[in-house]
C-alpha cells in the first residue's frame, strides 16, 4: 500500500536545523482581503486524540466488535465518517482537522507493524499512516508512545504521512535545535474562490514523560522541554510569522499534576499553558484520555477566554471547535468560539478507511488468535487487584525465570529474585483449552521490556507502601466494595504486586503504615532491611513510570527482551499453562490481621 508523503520527509531528526529557523508558513504570507463593514466568517477546527493503534472498531483481544458498558465505538474509520458528514456540510466553508498524539501504540494491529512486520524492515506504510492519510488530517502531534519503538520507526512513520507532524518540545540534544517540525501556519479560504483568508498556526506539544518513559530510545538524542516555555517561545514567533488563529495541539492533560517527580516538567499543563502564554485562541489535548468537551481558561496576562477541549481515547469522541472572526482594522478577530463532542457510535465506518487498511487488518487478526497453549482451568484477572490470582503470578513466574537464568554465574546469581507485576485489565481472561496471542496480549497489553535491579529489604517494603496507596482506607467493621476498594486517582497500572516474598497489607491503616507482615517465603522470618534482592520489573516502572520509590536505579538485567513476547514464548515452549507450576499465593488484604476476602 501507499501514501502521499513527499513533503513531510524533511520532518525527521537530520533536518532538525532546518525545522527550527526556516518560516514555516503553508502558503503565501498575503494579508487577506478587507472584510466590509461587520460581516463574519467562521472555521470549524475537528480534534481527535490517543487513537493508540485503533482504525477498524474491532477488540483484537475479544476477537469481535468493539464494545464496552456504555456501548462506544473505537477507529480512526469511525472518526472519518463524522469527518466526512462535516466537512459535506459546511461544503466551502473551511475545516481542518487535527491530532492530539499517542497514535502508533495500543492494539495489536500497531504491534504488529512494529514488531513482527516492522515497517522499518519491509518499508510497507503503518496501517496508522494509511487510515489517517485517507482521512486527510492537517497536522499531528507526537505523543509520548510514538517514541515506543525507537526513532528510526518513528521517522519512518511521519515519512509516510501525507501532512506534518508537529512537537516543538523535542530537542535534538546534539544541535539544540527542534528534532521534529514545531509548527505549521496554514493559509485558509473562508469560503468560496473570491473569499478572505486567515492564516492558522498550529503548534505541537510533545510530553516530556518521553525522557522518562522511553529512555532507552532517546537518551543522549533528544531532551525534551517544558511545554508551557515552549509555548511561550514559539507563539509570538508563530504571530510575528503571520498566524492570525493559534491553535495548540498538545499531548498532556489539564491537570496540573504529573505521575512522576518533580525532576522532569510538568506531565498535565494544558491549563497553565493557556493561563500563562497569551495569544493562544484553543488548545486541543490529549493523553488522559478524558472527555472534556468544553472547557474555557482565562489568560492571566490578557484576560482572554481560550478554549479547550479533549476527545477522550481510541476514536471514541471527535472534538468540534467552532470560530467566528471579523477583520478589524486590517486583523482578524475572534468574535465568538465554542467546541462540542460527537460520538462516534453515532456512524458506521467509513468504508475508504477500512478498505486501506483491511489486509493489514486482516493479517493482525489470524496472528492473534493463532493458539499457544492450553490452560488446564480457566484463570481471570477480574480479582488480580484486590486478590492474589494465578494468571498475575503466571507474568510474575515469567519474568522470574528469564531473570534468573540470565544472571546465573554473576555476582547476582545467590540473590533471591523477586517479581513485580501489576493488574493492567481487569478483563483478562485465558480460558480453559486453547489460549490464543489475543489472550496473553489481552493480559499484558502493554510494550514493555523486562529489567532488573537490586532493592534492599528496605526499599522492598517502601516500595509495597506506595504501590498500597492505591486502596482506600476502610476501617475495621466498614463495609467492602471490590468496586470501590481503590482511590479512583490511582490508575490500575500504577498498583504493583510483588512475588518472591509474603507480605499483608492492612487497608484500615493510614497510607505509608499499611505493610502489616512481611517476611521471607513461607516462613515467619521478617525481611531484614539490609538484605539484597533482584527485582524483575518491566521498563516503564523501572524508568520512574508511576513514581515508585528506589526503583531508578542501575539495571543488573537489561536485554530489551519484551515481556508480552516472553510471556507467549514461555506458553509455547510448555504447551500447557497449569496454575500448580506457578500459582504460590503470597499477599492478602487484611484489617487488624483479618484478611478482607
Amino acid at each position: 500500500m501507499t501514501s502521499s508523503s513527499g513533503a513531510t520527509r524533511r520532518q525527521v531528526l537530520a533536518v532538525a536545523a532546518a525545522a527550527a529557523t526556516a518560516p514555516l508558513l503553508a502558503g503565501a504570507p498575503a494579508r487577506a482581503a478587507e472584510g466590509k463593514g461587520p460581516k463574519t466568517w467562521d472555521l470549524t477546527v475537528l480534534g481527535t486524540s490517543d487513537t493508540h493503534g485503533n482504525v477498524y472498531n474491532w477488540d483484537y483481544y475479544k476477537d469481535a466488535e468493539y464494545d464496552d458498558s456504555k456501548h462506544n465505538d473505537v477507529g480512526v474509520a469511525k472518526l472519518a465518517t463524522l469527518v466526512n458528514q462535516i466537512r459535506a456540510e459546511r461544503g466551502v466553508k473551511p475545516t481542518l482537522v487535527l491530532d492530539a498524539g499517542d497514535t502508533i501504540q495500543g492494539t495489536p494491529l500497531a504491534t504488529y507493524y512494529a514488531k513482527q512486520e516492522p515497517i522499518t524492515v519491509t518499508g510497507e506504510t503503518h496501517p496508522m499512516a494509511n487510515a489517517m492519510n485517507v482521512l486527510k488530517y492537517d497536522a499531528v502531534t507526537l505523543g509520548n508512545h510514538e517514541f515506543n519503538y525507537g526513532l528510526p520507526l518513528l521517522a519512518q512513520w511521519i515519512g509516510q504521512l501525507g501532512f506534518p507532524a508537529l512537537a516543538a518540545n523535542a530537542i535534538n540534544e546534539a544541535t539544540g535545535k527542534p528534532a521534529f517540525l514545531p509548527y505549521v501556519i496554514k493559509k485558509v479560504s473562508l469560503g468560496g474562490d473570491d473569499s478572505p483568508t486567515i492564516n492558522v498556526g498550529i503548534l505541537g506539544l510533545t510530553n516530556p514523560g518521553v525522557a522518562i518513559w522511553d529512555k532507552a530510545n532517546v537518551e543522549g538524542k533528544l531532551v525534551f522541554a517544558d511545554m508551557i516555555a515552549t509555548a511561550a517561545k514559539w507563539v509570538p514567533i508563530m504571530r510575528e510569522r503571520g498566524a492570525d488563529l493559534v491553535i495548540i495541539s498538545a499531548h498532556g492533560g489539564d491537570s496540573g499534576t504529573s505521575s512522576y517527580g518533580p525532576e522532569l516538567p510538568n506531565e498535565n499543563p494544558v491549563a497553565l499553558i493557556a493561563q500563562q502564554v497569551p495569544g493562544i485562541d484553543a488548545i486541543l489535548f490529549g493523553h488522559a484520555h478524558n472527555e472534556v468537551p468544553q472547557k474555557f481558561v482565562t489568560n492571566l496576562e490578557t484576560g482572554e477566554q481560550v478554549l479547550t477541549s479533549e476527545p477522550s481515547k481510541w476514536g471514541q469522541r471527535l472534538t468540534r471547535m467552532d470560530f467566528t472572526v471579523q477583520k478589524v482594522k486590517g486583523r482578524w478577530t475572534v468574535v465568538s468560539k465554542s467546541a462540542t463532542m460527537l460520538n462516534t457510535n453515532t456512524v458506521v465506518e467509513d468504508p475508504a478507511v477500512l478498505a486501506a487498511v483491511r489486509g493489514q487488518h486482516t493479517k493482525t487478526v489470524d496472528y492473534v488468535n493463532k493458539v499457544v497453549a492450553q490452560s488446564s482451568v480457566e484463570l481471570s484477572a477480574a480479582e488480580s487487584r484486590y486478590k492474589d490470582t494465578p494468571i498475575l503470578d503466571f507474568i510474575n513466574q515469567v519474568q522470574t525465570e528469564v531473570v534468573t537464568a540470565a544472571l546465573t554465574g554473576t555476582a547476582y546469581a545467590g540473590l533471591p529474585v523477586l517479581s513485580i507485576a501489576a493488574p493492567f485489565s481487569r478483563s483478562a481472561i485465558f480460558p480453559q483449552g486453547d489460549v490464543r496471542i489475543r489472550d496473553v496480549a489481552g493480559l499484558y497489553v502493554y510494550d514493555n521490556t523486562l529489567e532488573a535491579v537490586v532493592l534492599t529489604g528496605a526499599e522492598v517494603k517502601a516500595y509495597l507502601e506506595y504501590s498500597a496507596k492505591y486502596f482506600l482506607t476502610l476501617p475495621v467493621g466498614a463495609a467492602v466494595n471490590p468496586d470501590t476498594i481503590s482511590d479512583p486517582a490511582v490508575p490500575d497500572y500504577n498498583y504493583d504486586v510483588i512475588s518472591g516474598v509474603d507480605y499483608d497489607i492492612d487497608i484500615s491503616k493510614p497510607v505509608g503504615q499499611r505493610i502489616t507482615r512481611l517476611v521471607l517465603p513461607g516462613t515467619d522470618t521478617p525481611v531484614a532491611a539490609d538484605a539484597q534482592f533482584v527485582i524483575a520489573v518491566n521498563n516503564y516502572r523501572r524508568s520512574g513510570g508511576g513514581n515508585f520509590p528506589g526503583i531508578v536505579k542501575t539495571q543488573v538485567y537489561n536485554q530489551q527482551q519484551e515481556i508480552r513476547q516472553l510471556l507467549i514464548d514461555w506458553a509455547q515452549a510448555k504447551g500447557v499453562i497449569d496454575p500448580a507450576d506457578f500459582y504460590v499465593p503470597n499477599w492478602k488484604l487484611v484489617r487488624e490481621g483479618v484478611p478482607v476476602f
